[in-house]
């Protein structure tokens, strides 16, 4: 078997040895896990919807009286009607005609101006497409540019982590934990089985053995110059021995397995001291981690991240989100067309008594909105 076959081997079995290394451990964190301590969830924001529910149901009949008022001014419409009111004279004749076509298209196109939004998602021939289906990756870029600048850039991310010193919290837990581990008679029963069977299976194949003793070797020729001393002194001791090199340290490696063995007692202090070692070096650990954490933060791209996520969101995915969050307040501007577009057709057919009534309305509903504001206060 060449050198290339034996340095194979080692590595394959010494591969094999790691992964029962880490399943010992993955056993071990297995059996001492604790609940882990989930963050907080937020609760999601109540869904704002208007003081005066009736408002919005009553607003909500609108659009329909209008159609019905528009269907009754076919068959009658104030036919010749008028009056005469502080000398003002007023004809009725196709008021309903008006203020119901008026409001319609007050509803109509608030409806299609909201309805442009979203659609069509896909880009038609005449129709075009929504706006925000369009400028789904131009909305992408702007809002990805908004969140890594102000929201969670990389700074912010930094300046969070040392204000809640999570790094040094989660190191002291660290700690407590693997004590925990060590302190268990398994592991460490576990463990030192484990190396010495390693030792065992690599020495007591005759061509590994033989390998690790000529890297030995190699080493130690490497490490002693020539015609010094000890190497004169090495080869001196392998001439009164009656071996070779090669020999001497191949007999060594036969007696190791049992030298680890008795010397295994040694980890045991190694472990015991392990917890109070991390505890000393702990400000180093924890510079460290900062480092390395802070490495990785300026390594994170939130600007491509939030981006490719957004642009990756369906376009009624989009719609729906949207609309989920201010749906009500869609529906309002909707019926609110209605209504301000009854009170043009009012407008129309009589423009200085509209407005008037108009303005003392509008005058009315602000003066009320600011003394139920104040009363609030």
């Amino acid at each position: 078997m060449n050198k290339d076959d034996n340095t194979n081997i080692i590595k394959e079995r010494s591969k094999q040895y790691g992964i029962r290394f880490w399943t010992l451990i993955r056993t071990q964190v297995d059996k001492h896990a604790v609940s882990d301590e989930k963050a907080a969830i937020p609760a999601i924001p109540p869904k704002k919807t208007m003081d005066h529910r009736w408002l919005m149901n009553m607003l909500f009949v609108i659009p329909y009286l209008l159609l019905i008022v528009f269907g009754i001014s076919f068959f009658w419409d104030f036919n010749g009607m008028n009056t005469t009111i502080f000398g003002l004279y007023f004809s009725f004749d196709g008021l309903l005609r008006i203020v119901s076509i008026s409001g319609l298209i007050g509803f109509l196109t608030n409806w299609l101006a909201i309805t442009m939004l979203f659609r069509p998602t896909q880009r038609r021939p005449i129709l075009g497409q929504g706006l925000i289906p369009a400028q789904k990756d131009r909305i992408a870029y702007r809002l990805a540019s908004a969140v890594a600048e102000d929201l969670i850039n990389p700074e912010i991310i930094k300046q969070k982590i040392h204000d809640s010193q999570a790094i040094a919290k989660y190191r002291e837990k660290a700690t407590v934990y693997v004590k925990t581990i060590i302190d268990d008679p398994e592991f460490r029963e576990n463990l030192k089985e484990l190396v010495v069977s390693y030792v065992d299976e690599m020495i007591a194949d005759p061509e590994v053995r033989s390998s690790i003793a000529k890297k030995l070797i190699e080493q130690i020729d490497e490490a002693i110059e020539e015609n010094s001393f000890e190497k004169v002194a090495l080869k001196a001791y392998s001439f009164l021995k009656g071996q070779e090199i090669q020999d001497l340290v191949e007999s060594a490696l036969v007696k190791l397995p049992t030298g680890i063995e008795n010397g295994l007692n040694r980890m045991d202090v190694f472990l015991d001291n392990l917890p109070n070692k991390l505890d000393e070096h702990g400000s180093v650990i924890e510079e460290m981690v900062t480092n390395l954490l802070y490495k990785l933060i300026n390594q994170l791209d939130v600007h491509a991240l939030v981006e490719d996520n957004l642009r990756q969101y369906d376009e009624k995915k989009l719609e729906n989100l949207i609309k989920n969050a201010s749906n009500d307040q869609l529906q309002y501007i909707q019926y609110l067309g209605a209504v301000l577009g009854t009170f043009g057709g009012f407008i129309i057919w009589e423009p200085v008594a509209s407005i008037v009534l108009l303005t003392l309305i509008i005058g009315f509903t602000i003066s009320a909105d600011i003394l139920i504001l104040t009363f609030k206060k």
